[in-house]
């Protein structure tokens, strides 16, 4: 891959991927049975018939930490990212600085999902 580069084995890499999931999303699309029916169609509720109108259900009480893990998650990434190329990078104390504004803005959105896990009865 010395003619594209480094970037060179992520695109081949990307086509080796594009190899491998696109006949198993195409092969089932062509050679499945389709043979729809009522029953077939019909909700499924752990084995009993279903009552009533089909809704979904989205439990508002688990938001707050769903917005946590994002926060945590994202955080997590750009801080590995920052410590891998610290020293290459000789920024010094800007770089320091910078990811200390990187969290504090980061902790904003925690504050906000915090806030919202104390009022989860109100949901």
């Amino acid at each position: 891959m010395a003619l594209f580069g480094d970037i060179g084995t992520v695109f081949v890499m990307g086509l080796v991927g594009m190899m491998f999931t696109l006949p198993v999303v195409i092969l089932p699309r062509l050679f499945a049975p389709r043979r729809p029916n009522p029953i077939k169609n019909a909700p499924f509720e752990c084995g009993q018939v279903p009552q009533g109108a089909g809704k979904m259900h989205f439990m508002m009480q688990y938001y707050a930490y769903l917005l946590m893990f994002i926060v945590f998650d994202v955080l997590a990434m750009f801080l590995y990212a920052w410590a891998a190329a610290y020293e290459p990078l000789g920024l010094g104390l800007s770089s320091d600085w910078m990811v200390t504004l990187f969290m504090g803005l980061l902790f904003i959105p925690m504050a906000f999902a915090l806030v919202l896990a104390g009022k989860r009865e109100l949901w």
